[in-house]
């Protein structure tokens, strides 16, 4: 009897985790103190660091972060408008849209609590004695109504570009609401 049964992402996801954990391991076991291992290929000398740490992995790598940041964009807008434009009723906006910013603020405190608490606790940086050559100042914090401004963007296009989210959620909330007042067409 054969069964085709599907992991769901989140166990493919942490098959992968794992996978790379006794990958990393393995290379950090055969490459002990950063000796890197050279093996000859046909008529190549190639270094296990240099190949397949600095080579293959890398690229890999680096194409994973760049497609994960090329969708966080159309994802986060797409999600936004579906999500919007499935309301009924657009005067239950208000009430999600607060409950929403009441629990972003929320849990912002509680990360913001727990950050400082193990701050406290690990004390970081104590009888580390630094000294900087250059000084630095600080920008003057933009005033709430500048802050509130600078939320709606003035070419959307160009805050898809630069990847400025609260811009393109702002624009996507009010892309939804269009939509859905606009009513179906016929």
């Amino acid at each position: 009897m054969t069964s085709s049964h599907k992991n769901s992402l989140t166990t493919r996801i942490v098959i992968g985790m794992i996978a790379g954990i006794v990958l990393g391991s393995f290379l950090q076991w055969l490459m002990p103190n950063g000796r890197d291992l050279v093996f000859s290929l046909f008529f190549f000398d190639l270094s296990l660091q240099g190949f397949l740490v600095n080579g293959v992995l890398e690229i890999i790598g680096q194409v994973f972060m760049a497609s994960l940041r090329m969708l966080v964009v159309p994802l986060v807008f797409v999600s936004l408008v579906c999500g919007v434009c499935s309301l009924q009723d657009t005067t239950k906006l208000g009430r999600i849209g607060g409950k929403a910013i009441g629990l972003y603020l929320i849990t912002t405190a509680i990360a913001i609590s727990f950050a400082i608490f193990v701050a406290i606790l690990v004390g970081p940086g104590e009888g580390v004695g630094m000294t900087a050559s250059t000084s630095f100042s600080s920008r003057e914090a933009p005033s709430l109504a500048q802050v509130i401004i600078q939320m709606f963007p003035t070419n959307p296009f160009d805050a898809f570009a630069q990847g400025k989210m609260l811009q393109i959620i702002v624009f996507a909330l009010l892309f939804g609401i269009a939509i859905a007042l606009s009513g179906k067409v016929r």
